[in-house]
């Protein structure tokens, strides 16, 4: 079995803002020398060109020069699960289809950062989930969540079904960008999902006014997440 390197960036829902965590690692990573790319096995909600789907989005924040059509291995335009989105399409996806498409782009790379779709439990293909994928892939994961209330509840379940295929658990990290900024709950969150979940969570991303300036985004990923957990072997170097 092929052995992916790299991290998998989930997270507990959608819309908790994996893209803008992904295209801020892979920029941080680049700024600091390291050739990683970045993943999006299968995006939904808009076609390429219009500007909007994930891989154009994450390519402008993270500096890269690859194609969004490269990034991104299948596009739907249907917003719903990959699975839904793809039938809608009249495609029928397979995970052995899946891992294929991005074999290019894991031989370019010393690393990739593969975004996922949603959350884990989210249906990929007629018969696989989105961690059925990550099992194949066999990279530890960085589950992203809300820094807000219900985050908890989330993060826990997220790690449960993780765990229950015995996938390795990077970190969690929570996400100020998705959570609304008088929310009690956020002081708070962060601990309780250390002592009821076990997990590390590596640092409470920022909400940056604009989060498309790579500068500022590099400078609020170092300062905000702990890389060292992420890529050890890079910066132990």
């Amino acid at each position: 079995m092929k052995r992916w390197r790299g991290l998998f960036v989930t997270g507990t829902d959608t819309g908790v803002g994996k893209t803008v965590i992904t295209a801020a690692i892979a920029a941080a990573l680049r700024s600091d020398g390291m050739n990683a790319g970045v993943w999006k096995p299968v995006q939904s909600g808009a076609l390429l060109g219009s500007g909007n789907t994930d891989a154009e989005v994450v390519a402008r924040m993270a500096g890269l020069e690859e194609k969004p059509e490269r990034i991104a291995s299948f596009t739907f335009e249907p917003p719903l699960t990959p699975m839904l989105a793809a039938r809608h399409s009249g495609v029928s996806l397979r995970l052995e289809d899946i891992l294929a498409a991005g074999e290019t782009l894991a031989a370019r790379y010393d690393a990739l950062v593969i975004e996922g779709a949603g959350g884990v439990a989210v249906p990929l293909t007629d018969d696989a989930l989105v961690v059925d994928l990550i099992t194949e892939l066999r990279v530890p994961v960085l589950i992203v969540a809300r820094s807000g209330l219900g985050t908890v509840n989330h993060t826990l379940l997220t790690a449960a079904l993780l765990r229950q295929r015995h996938i390795p658990i990077a970190g969690v990290v929570m996400n100020d960008y998705m959570s609304e900024p008088d929310d009690p709950s956020v002081a708070t969150n962060a601990e309780l999902i250390e002592q009821y979940g076990g997990l590390q969570v590596l640092g409470r991303f920022p909400r940056l006014s604009n989060p498309m300036n790579r500068e500022s985004l590099v400078r609020a990923t170092k300062e905000s997440i702990r890389l060292t957990s992420l890529f050890p072997k890079k910066y132990e170097e």
